[in-house]
């Protein structure tokens, strides 16, 4: 997902089959925008409406999920003095992380959520998702807010990135082209291994067309990676939340580190 004034929206339709656990790549919609008579939610809309098989799940590669900070409709203390579970999980989460740094971080628990920081700092690769009501991230976090609870069809949140490096790494994909896949010269051959590994193992059928639509455009590849993920949580191939997380903290869609493909 893209702002609603740009033209970088893309919607990815999957198609699973439980029997012989194959998935086919129905329908790439590219460049999903405003026009002379409508907005781009209400084409994107459209385009959800037109699927005519039944929708398991909807993936958001964007913040589904405002801080907690921002929900919270209690009397506030400051979050120095907060009881609410997911400031408690911050303010441990930041007072573990800065033992030995210099200068010490503070977090901002209007803007960050806590599995923003979990997914920056706990799992076996870098990653650096932007805080949910960051800067760039913002913007993005509103509109997803306002399409998804117009949608009455599950809405599962993914960080494409930890997806993509969670499945390139389980097809045996080099680390190097995983941490690339957007990199402005190598990204197209990086995104094209990467589509040849699915179809040459025989996981996904996907038409020519639209493997070509997926290697140039970047956006319509992380709505791929997207949509696969929702496969994977289909298939109860993703983690669990990790104990002790707040219960009422959004978690998100991660594929686990050894996935079962047919």
């Amino acid at each position: 997902m893209a702002g609603g004034k740009t033209d970088k929206t893309c919607l990815t339709i999957l198609e699973y089959f439980p029997g012989p656990g194959k998935i086919f790549l129905k329908e790439v919609v590219e460049k999903i925008k405003t026009d002379d008579k409508k907005s781009a939610d209400e084409a994107l809309f459209d385009a959800l409406r037109a699927i005519e098989n039944p929708i398991e799940s909807i993936a958001f590669d964007v913040p589904l999920q405002l801080p907690k900070c921002i929900r919270c409709e209690l009397k506030c203390p400051g979050y120095e003095r907060c009881q609410e579970p997911e400031i408690k999980w911050l303010r441990k989460f930041y007072i573990q992380h800065n033992l030995n740094k210099k200068p010490k971080k503070v977090f901002t628990p209007y803007t960050e959520r806590c599995v923003d920081n979990f997914i920056r700092t706990e799992l076996e690769e870098n990653f650096n998702p932007p805080h949910a009501l960051g800067a760039n991230a913002a913007p993005l976090t509103a509109r997803a807010h306002y399409i998804s609870r117009r949608l009455e069809k599950p809405c599962i949140e993914v960080y494409p990135k930890l997806s993509l490096w969670r499945i390139g790494r389980s097809l045996g994909i080099q680390k190097s082209y995983l941490r690339f896949h957007k990199h402005v010269i190598t990204g197209e051959e990086t995104r094209t291994a990467i589509i040849q590994h699915l179809v040459e193992k025989d996981i996904a059928f996907i038409y020519h067309q639209d493997i070509k639509h997926l290697v140039a455009n970047p956006y319509a590849f992380d709505s791929f990676i997207c949509a696969l993920t929702g496969v994977l949580q289909f298939t109860n191939q993703v983690e669990k939340r990790p104990k002790g997380f707040p219960k009422s903290e959004k978690w998100l869609a991660i594929p686990k580190e050894t996935l079962d493909w047919p």
